[in-house]
């Protein structure tokens, strides 16, 4: 039987910190002058007082170790609770959105899917824009930041939960996870703290501009107006173009280089690869463009570069309606989609390394079909591969096209089209962002699904945030009867 208290202790934690950051919208309405902040001191006091009393009451669990199973289910809970308080204020505020509609909203931002079932974005108080950042900005790597914190008192080491997320802490640089956490924390905010000077910098308003450095080094892609990045020029493209890639490296190489160690961030094979990957595709769309236009101007290179870094970042920023660029560029940006970021980033999706792991198996089974009388063993960084990490890469890719194509069929059973169901299905679970076609894609959002697709994306976010086979294991028999 798993013991609930020192999970209902952190999660209790967890919320009641959640609830503690309403007071940054509180304070952005007050400051607007626009009457909306008693919003955020009902849902404060609402989720405060929730996750005090949960904490409380299971604090005498608190010196009980946390093991494994318990660590796959606080983590599985953290991603289903916390979207429900931080559904709060939309219900309660100026959207007046239904529970479904809330929900999903703050689903796709903790999750950094970016999707949103919102529009007349510009419209909103001050304080739900800069929430919706900051729902963001704690899924990017916050909640795990805060959990690594509490996790020393429960006397277990926190390592556990970064294999709980896939979060590759690269070898274990530092001696203590709390270490860790700490140290990438501090890079998280420093990368914000640029991010927001240089979108000031380039002509965003001070609140435009913290807004948005939040969701781009989350890699969120929520924006505060309805024509996303659209809306502004070119200076602030190139800088979310920048910010979105150094998002998406490994923050453990940030720390490495601020310790005085570059070498590790030059030659991480990881790094090159998704270097290498960004390069082929923005040249292939860059040369479809050109060929199609007759010429090459500064706007087309710049709108392929920002939305293909924007998509295979899993941020979900648009620029521009790429559905307007042919049949050709479309197919990329749905597959592009599938790739991801790195592992150890605020990136989602299947990341770099895992295709790498694929392509070196094969590549050794093709030698081995050639050379039948040879030894060939996957190679990873100069280092073999040992089955069982080939045999868990094979399990989730192969988990991720089944949850893939189910979820494409359980859409299409509620009314939606083909490409709005596949899109949606791959988006939400790779949590990207936009979908394709005209209702989901770059042009619009997702507020004219029916409630019922709505919910299943919503746990397709949820399923692809935890990285599918997490689920898996807290949903198995056996994991319950251990």
């Amino acid at each position: 039987m798993i013991d609930l208290r020192p999970i209902g202790y952190v999660i209790g934690l967890l919320v009641a910190a959640l609830g503690v950051t309403m007071l940054a919208p509180l304070l952005a309405d007050v400051l607007a002058g626009n009457g909306h902040w008693p919003v955020f001191v009902e849902a404060a006091i609402i989720t405060v007082l929730t996750g005090g009393l949960l904490s409380g009451a299971c604090a005498n669990g608190v010196s009980a170790a946390l093991n494994l199973r318990q660590t796959f289910l606080l983590t599985t809970l953290v991603w289903l609770l916390l979207p429900l308080f931080g559904a709060i204020p939309f219900v309660l505020g100026a959207t007046n959105a239904s529970f479904t509609d809330a929900f999903f909203e703050a689903m796709s931002g903790l999750t950094t899917t970016g999707s949103t079932v919102f529009s007349g974005l510009e419209a909103l108080p001050e304080g739900l824009k800069l929430w919706r950042a900051i729902l963001q900005w704690l899924g990017g790597v916050g909640i795990i930041v805060v959990a690594m914190v509490f996790l020393p008192e429960l006397r277990v080491g926190g390592m556990q939960i970064f294999r709980s997320e896939a979060f590759d802490t690269m070898g274990k640089i530092l001696p203590r996870a709390g270490q860790i956490a700490s140290s990438i924390s501090v890079i998280y905010v420093i990368l914000t703290a640029l991010c927001a000077f240089a979108y000031g910098f380039f002509g965003m308003t001070p609140f435009d501009a913290l807004c948005h450095a939040m969701t781009t080094v989350a890699t969120g892609g929520m924006a505060n107006a309805d024509a996303s990045f659209g809306a502004f020029g070119a200076g602030v493209h190139y800088t979310a173009t920048v910010f979105m890639v150094l998002a998406a490296l490994p923050f453990v190489r940030y720390v490495q280089l601020l310790a005085g160690v570059s070498a590790p961030l030059m030659q991480d094979r990881q790094i090159r690869g998704f270097f290498a990957v960004l390069t082929v595709v923005i040249l292939l769309i860059t040369s479809w463009l050109w060929g199609r236009e007759g010429q090459m101007t500064e706007l087309a290179f710049r709108e392929t570069l920002f939305n293909v870094v924007s998509i295979t970042t899993g941020t979900g920023y648009a620029s521009a309606d790429y559905m307007t660029w042919g049949t050709f560029p479309v197919v990329m940006f749905f597959f592009i989609g599938l790739i991801g970021g790195c592992a150890g980033s605020t990136a989602c999706s299947v990341k770099i390394f895992r295709y790498q792991l694929l392509f070196a198996s094969v590549k050794s089974q093709i030698r081995q079909i050639h050379s039948p009388h040879g030894v060939f063993t996957p190679r990873y960084d100069g280092k073999p591969v040992t089955d069982d990490v080939l045999n868990s890469v094979m399990a989730f890719l192969v988990a991720f096209v089944l949850s893939i194509g189910a979820l494409s069929v359980l859409l299409g059973l509620t009314g939606l089209d083909f490409i709005t169901s596949v899109s949606g299905a791959a988006t939400a679970l790779a949590n990207v962002g936009p979908g394709l076609g005209v209702e989901i894609g770059p042009a619009g959002n997702f507020a004219g699904l029916n409630e019922t697709a709505k919910w299943l994306l919503s746990i397709g976010m949820f399923v692809g945030r935890l990285e599918i086979m997490v689920v898996l294991v807290v949903l198995s028999r056996r994991f319950w009867r251990q």
